[in-house]
C-alpha cells in the first residue's frame, strides 16, 4: 500500500493575462482564449517584459533569462509537502522527478532539487510526460521492499520557457508549477493510493512533442480526443474502484490541458459541478504539475471518506490514474 504523507506545490509570482497576451499582437484576446480553451491566468518563470520584446523566440536564452531554476521551483514545493507531512529533510531517503522541460539532459533533476535541498539521498527520475504523477504513484506502490522509509516525488514544469509567444495555438495554454510528494509505503498517513493504473499507446508518441531545444508542438484536435476517451474511461476505472456507496460522489480531478476537454469528461460521466476539482482557468496547463497541484490547494480541506479519482493523459501517449482515499 502506498500512502501521501504530504503535498505541496508553488507557482511563480509573474503573471501572464490574457490582456498581455492580447498586448503581444499575435491575433487572440480575452473572448477568443477563454471560448477555446477557458484559461483566464497563467504563471511564469520568465520576466514579462523578456516575453514581450523576444516573445521568446531562443529557448537557450530565455533559461538565461528565467528568475527561477526548476531545482529552486521543486525546492519550494518540496518544503511545503514537507511541512504538511510533519517531517524534516532528514527524513527523507531518496528523491524521484519527472519533467516535460528538465533544465539539463543531464544531471537527473531529482538530483538537482536534492542538491538544492541539501538532501545526500539517492536521486532519479521517472517521467512519462503529464501523467508522470499517477505513474509515479503506480510504480511506487510495487516497490516497497526497495523503498526507504519516505520518498520525495518531485515534477517541476516551467513550459513557458519552450512555449513559442508568436504562435497563438500554444501560447496561450502554458503556465510553470512545482509539485512535490511525500509518500511512503510504511508508514500509513490518512490518504492512501487505493487504486493505480499506467499505460501507453506508443504509436501516439509524435503527437505532443518537445524537441531538444525547440518549442512545445501537438497533434491538438487528434490528442484532445483520445484524451477525452481515455480520462472518462480512467475515472469510471476510479469510481469502480471506489466502491458502490462512494462512487457518485468521487471527485473528477482531471489533467490540466484546456477547460473545454475538462468539461467534456465532466458531461460524459455525469460528474456534479462541486465533485470537478480544476484550476486551469487561473494557472493554465502546467503540464505534469496540473492536477497534483489542484490537490495540494485542496489539501486542507480533505475530509474523512474523501476519494479523489486523478486521471492524467500525456504524451507518448501515456496515461495514468490514482484513486486518493481520505482516512481518517
Amino acid at each position: 500500500m502506498l500512502y501521501l504523507h504530504g503535498i505541496g506545490h508553488f507557482h511563480p509570482d509573474n503573471v501572464i493575462d490574457n490582456a498581455f497576451l492580447e498586448s503581444l499582437d499575435i491575433g487572440t484576446n480575452d473572448e477568443w482564449i477563454v471560448s477555446r480553451v477557458g484559461i483566464r491566468e497563467r504563471r511564469t518563470c520568465l520576466p514579462l517584459d523578456y516575453i514581450r520584446e523576444t516573445k521568446n523566440q531562443d529557448v537557450r536564452a530565455s533559461q538565461e533569462a528565467s528568475t527561477l531554476t526548476n531545482a529552486e521551483c521543486g525546492a519550494r514545493a518540496a518544503k511545503l509537502a514537507l511541512q504538511r507531512a510533519g517531517l524534516s529533510l532528514e527524513d527523507i531517503g531518496m528523491v524521484i522527478a519527472g519533467s516535460c522541460a528538465p533544465d539539463t539532459c543531464i544531471p537527473a533533476e531529482a538530483s538537482a532539487v536534492a542538491c538544492e535541498l541539501g538532501l545526500d539521498v539517492p536521486a532519479f527520475d521517472m517521467h512519462s510526460a503529464c501523467s508522470t504523477f499517477g505513474m509515479h504513484m503506480h510504480f511506487l506502490s510495487h516497490m516497497s521492499t526497495a523503498l526507504p522509509e519516505y520518498v520525495l516525488t518531485i515534477i517541476v514544469e516551467n513550459i513557458s520557457r519552450v512555449t513559442d509567444y508568436s504562435d497563438r495555438s500554444s501560447s496561450v495554454l502554458f503556465g510553470d508549477c512545482a509539485t512535490a510528494a511525500v509518500i511512503s509505503t510504511k508508514h500509513p498517513s490518512r490518504c492512501r493510493i487505493a487504486h493505480s493504473s499506467f499505460g501507453g499507446a506508443p504509436a501516439g508518441a509524435l503527437d505532443v512533442v518537445i524537441p531538444r531545444a525547440g518549442f512545445f508542438a501537438q497533434n491538438g484536435s487528434k490528442v484532445q480526443k483520445f484524451a477525452i476517451k481515455r480520462m472518462a474511461q480512467l475515472y469510471r476505472e476510479c469510481r469502480e474502484a471506489a466502491g458502490p456507496e462512494r462512487a457518485p460522489d468521487t471527485v473528477y480531478l482531471g489533467h490540466q490541458a484546456n477547460f473545454t476537454m475538462l468539461k467534456s469528461v465532466a458531461k460524459r460521466c455525469d460528474v456534479p459541478a462541486d465533485k470537478h476539482w480544476f484550476n486551469i482557468d487561473m494557472f493554465g496547463n502546467v503540464g505534469a504539475a496540473g492536477a497534483p497541484s489542484v490537490l495540494s490547494q485542496h489539501w486542507d480541506g480533505l475530509s474523512t471518506g474523501d476519494a479523489i479519482g486523478m486521471v492524467v493523459v500525456g504524451s507518448g501517449l501515456s496515461w495514468s490514474s490514482a484513486l486518493i482515499d481520505v482516512g481518517d
